[in-house]
């Protein structure tokens, strides 16, 4: 909306709002085959920036939002920046329920590669919007960190 304003940020350029990512892990162990405790996730939920976006254009449009719209949560937004590493990562078409069966394909995956998962933490890439598509066709990009074999 900078340039509606009269402002345009060097190296501006039109851009599609990138999808939610979130960044899960869970408070609590789950072993295989057992039920998902969801109220025991945690998370950190985040949309991709383009590159023109700085630290101090974030943090003016993060205060400008404040402003307008006052919402306590607008005291844990940050900006900054991710690098997941060597991954491994899947294309998981359906409900979200239906996630652990492909986490278990990438164990699989991993384990006949020599590649072994860094942590509980894992990142999903939202292609479909939840509200707006049947959950037999969501379409969510599922990644972990990995790091080969010793």
């Amino acid at each position: 909306m900078l340039p509606k304003k009269g402002e345009a940020p060097e190296g501006r350029h039109a851009y599609a709002v990138f999808p939610l990512e979130g960044v899960w892990n869970t408070a609590e162990p789950v072993p295989p085959g057992a039920v998902l405790n969801k109220d025991a996730l945690r998370s950190t939920l985040m949309i991709r920036q383009p590159d023109f976006v700085t630290d101090g254009l974030a943090a003016r449009g993060i205060a400008a939002t404040n402003g307008k719209k006052p919402h306590p949560l607008y005291e844990s937004v940050s900006f900054g920046r991710w690098n997941d590493g060597l991954c491994v990562q899947m294309l998981h078409v359906g409900p979200y329920d239906a996630e652990p069966e492909r986490f278990s394909l990438m164990q699989t995956y991993c384990a006949e590669h020599g590649l072994r998962r860094v942590s509980g933490w894992h990142r999903e890439i939202d292609l479909s919007d939840a509200r707006r598509t049947d959950p037999a066709r969501l379409k969510t990009v599922l990644r972990f960190r990995v790091e080969a074999c010793a």
